[in-house]
């Protein structure tokens, strides 16, 4: 089925659809004039977020700030995403690199997490943000269960709570190093508050490391984790 059938959006620029799907283990193999999907991997992430906090926002209104937080993390964590993606079976249409072909990176959750944000960049890229919304709302049943999702442990979720608590401090997560061949990336995670590293993590996505440096984070501010 055409891609575009397949998540009921056709693109207007067809260059943002192919960059949405191109892995850069696909640029790296001498490709350099390609662009693959990072950058619209980063941009989904928030296009994301803003989404699905309105979404929660106007439909439950009797939930708490806290609620509404963790119940956003359930539904933009890996885990997530790697299950909207694979509805629409996203990884048969990525473009990847060999080594990433041959090591199972069409069913690689990391892989197809980000990519599903990529496409969520495309689209508001090239339609704007209703669009997007309708993709990601299609994903989200009118009836959720809110009983039946899992909070996994959500250090992020867990550190973002305790430090907004205080609205003059910002937490930002940096990206410091990417190292390993594409099927085997490992990357390292400074999480910072006001500019100070207050907890570094390492993983097999950034996402991943994310949450540990979030949990180192609190553990050395005396939380248990």
């Amino acid at each position: 089925m055409d891609f575009e059938a397949k998540i009921g959006y056709t693109y207007k620029n067809k260059s943002l659809m192919k960059i949405a799907l191109t892995h850069p283990s696909y640029v790296n193999e001498g490709r350099k004039n390609l662009k693959n999907n990072q950058r619209m991997e980063f941009l989904g992430d928030s296009v994301l977020s803003i989404i699905v906090a309105q979404y929660l926002f106007e439909h439950y209104t009797h939930f708490p700030e806290g609620e509404l937080t963790k119940l956003r993390a359930s539904l933009v964590c890996e885990k997530a995403l790697y299950s909207f993606a694979q509805k629409i079976n996203l990884g048969e249409d990525l473009i990847l690199g060999k080594g990433e072909e041959t090591t199972g990176g069409r069913e690689r959750p990391s892989i197809l997490a980000d990519a599903f944000e990529a496409v969520i960049a495309s689209i508001y890229l090239d339609s704007g943000l209703e669009d997007a919304k309708k993709f990601v709302l299609s994903f989200i049943p009118d009836d959720l269960d809110v009983s039946k999702l899992t909070y996994q442990s959500d250090y992020k979720t867990a550190l973002q709570e305790i430090i907004q608590k205080n609205r003059e401090e910002k937490i930002e997560y940096v990206l410091v190093e990417e190292k390993g061949p594409d099927h085997d990336k490992r990357f390292t995670v400074e999480v910072h508050l006001n500019s100070n590293v207050i907890g570094t993590g390492e993983g097999k996505s950034k996402k991943q490391a994310e949450q540990y440096a979030a949990k180192e984070a609190l553990s050395l501010m005396g939380y248990e984790t």
